[in-house]
């Protein structure tokens, strides 16, 4: 065994397989990173160890002895099989990286509109989060909604925290399902999101956070959620889900996801400096 291990490594270059390692080991960081945090994290370590461990013994056994041709031969064949069940598996985050490597990281608008979003977005919230009126916002960036926001009803207004404080006022008639922003234009509203499958957020999440997350997954579009039970402030991006963010610093916040240059807040509800922050109870979020 020790014999064939030798033989294995003395028939390549030292150079050769330590350029391979570090290329192999770059390219393996690189998925645990865009991995982290999701679903497939878990997955793809256990993956990762039975192929590792079952390709080094495979092919170092069965290329030093030919009694193991037919294992070999069935290997091969499983590994054509598994490649072809990680992609369904991952079809979710694979499409998710599709859209990262399409898409640019920037905002759509110029830096005027951005302004403009940040501050109708940041003022509205500020109000809903405080009356516990419930809100669910999808800022575009490079990627359009075009195909959602037929569905629902058009509107190509300016956007403002007065209309978006309107719009999720209790009652009104546009106030279900969600709000589309391209630029600095509110589209539509009452637009339905598609829902993130089951594993991608806690059972406790219902169904406007889950949204929230399912268009994220689709789209490179910043989602913005207030939670009628307790008025909890979130945002959704890429898939994940910040929840609970301190009202007094979402404007800064959400201008760093729109790569806008960070402004103090203004919020009227700022907590004095020093006093500790408390978390409400995210059992019945929505």
């Amino acid at each position: 065994m020790l014999r064939a291990v030798q033989q294995f490594f003395n028939s390549y270059d030292p150079l050769q397989i330590a350029i391979e390692l570090i290329v192999i080991w770059f390219c393996v960081w690189l998925v645990f990173r865009f991995l982290r945090g999701t679903r497939g994290a878990g997955i793809i370590k256990g993956v990762a160890l039975v192929l590792v461990v079952g390709t080094l013994l495979i092919r170092v056994v069965g290329q030093a002895n030919d009694a193991f041709a037919r294992l070999n031969f069935i290997y091969d064949r499983f590994l054509g099989i598994a490649a072809i069940l990680l992609i369904v598996v991952f079809q979710q985050e694979l499409r998710q990286a599709m859209i990262r490597l399409g898409h640019a990281w920037s905002f759509r608008g110029s830096r005027e509109a951005t302004n403009v979003v940040v501050d109708a977005v940041a003022g509205s919230v500020e109000f809903l989060s405080r009356n516990q009126f419930g809100a669910l916002i999808a800022i575009e960036r490079e990627a359009q909604l075009g195909g959602l926001t037929d569905t629902g009803v058009q509107l190509d207004a300016a956007v403002g925290a007065p209309l978006l404080e309107a719009i999720f006022w209790p009652n009104s008639p546009l106030h279900d399902l969600g709000v589309v922003i391209r630029g600095d234009r509110v589209v539509a509203a009452t637009v339905q999101f598609p829902l993130a499958e089951e594993g991608v957020l806690p059972p406790r999440f219902g169904s406007r956070h889950r949204a929230a997350a399912g268009l994220s997954l689709e789209s490179d579009c910043v989602v913005v959620i207030v939670s009628e039970e307790n008025g909890a402030v979130s945002i959704a991006e890429h898939g994940r889900l910040d929840y609970d963010l301190p009202r007094e610093r979402f404007r800064e916040l959400l201008a760093a996801r729109l790569e806008l240059p960070s402004e103090p807040s203004r919020s009227r509800d700022a907590a004095p400096e020093g006093t500790p922050a408390t978390a409400p109870d995210p059992s019945h979020a929505t």
